[in-house]
């Protein structure tokens, strides 16, 4: 089985970053810090004008959280610092002064909803519904919950929440402003992330930089809230609720 892995490819100036797991790709926290540190990498790096986020594989663009890392959680710490892997890594994303694609190739759940709503220009395929399933394991989708809501609005981040059972077409996704373009195939979704890019990165790198500033202009309170929310999400993955049903889906 192949192993997990965070790589970066860099070519002209348009920075490629690449994550997988072997399972769905679901993100344990070495994937996720490994993930903030090569963001920052690229964030201060001159020579690139544009970041492309993508994970490997051709099924499952993100499956939220590591189960294995939460069934693990024994106290308040360590759920906090758990839930803070996503939150760091959807600040190093607003922070990231190049604007970022995300191309999402397939079905996406949990925390990977946050790191799609986090982008600045989100691709996805046919294939790439989404759903927000931690309320049916007695959490919730709070460290994320800023990032989903501003870019679907709080009406649709509330139907996701609730409808926690249920995946969400990429028709929807689309109709919300959570993609802004879904693709027939993988094919033509990698082609069109590649003519973006490649647009993007003929443009005056300092336009783009501005024009990031003012995408998450309104976010500077993110570091406080997303601690606090990594703070509730902690304490609730030890209630007895929650610890039953990840035991049940060992």
């Amino acid at each position: 089985m192949q192993d997990s892995f965070v790589n970066l490819d860099i070519k002209d100036t348009v920075a490629t970053i690449t994550f997988f797991t072997p399972h769905h790709n679901a993100l344990p926290t070495s994937i996720l810090n490994r993930l903030e540190a090569v963001l920052y990498e690229v964030s201060n790096n001159k020579g690139v004008s544009v970041v492309i986020l993508k994970s490997g594989g051709d099924r499952t663009f993100c499956a939220g959280a590591s189960f294995k890392e939460l069934i693990a959680i024994e106290n308040e710490t360590q759920g906090k610092d758990f839930f803070m892997g996503f939150a760091k890594v959807i600040l190093a994303m607003r922070n990231c002064p190049q604007p970022i694609i995300v191309r999402v190739q397939g079905k996406t759940v949990g925390g990977g909803v946050g790191i799609a709503a986090a982008a600045d220009y989100c691709l996805a395929s046919s294939y790439a519904s989404i759903k927000l399933s931690e309320l049916s394991i007695g959490i919730g989708p709070f460290v994320i919950g800023p990032a989903v809501e501003r870019k679907i609005g709080v009406s649709a981040f509330s139907q996701m929440t609730l409808n926690a059972q249920e995946f969400c077409k990429p028709e929807w996704a689309h109709s919300k402003g959570l993609y802004a373009e879904v693709l027939e195939s993988n094919e033509a979704l990698d082609n069109r992330v590649a003519e973006l890019a490649k647009h993007l990165a003929n443009y005056n790198p300092e336009a783009l930089k501005a024009a990031k500033k003012i995408f998450w202009e309104g976010t500077d309170h993110w570091d406080d809230i997303l601690k606090s929310r990594a703070e509730t999400s902690g304490r609730l993955v030890l209630s007895k609720f929650t610890k039953e049903k990840l035991q049940s889906y060992k």
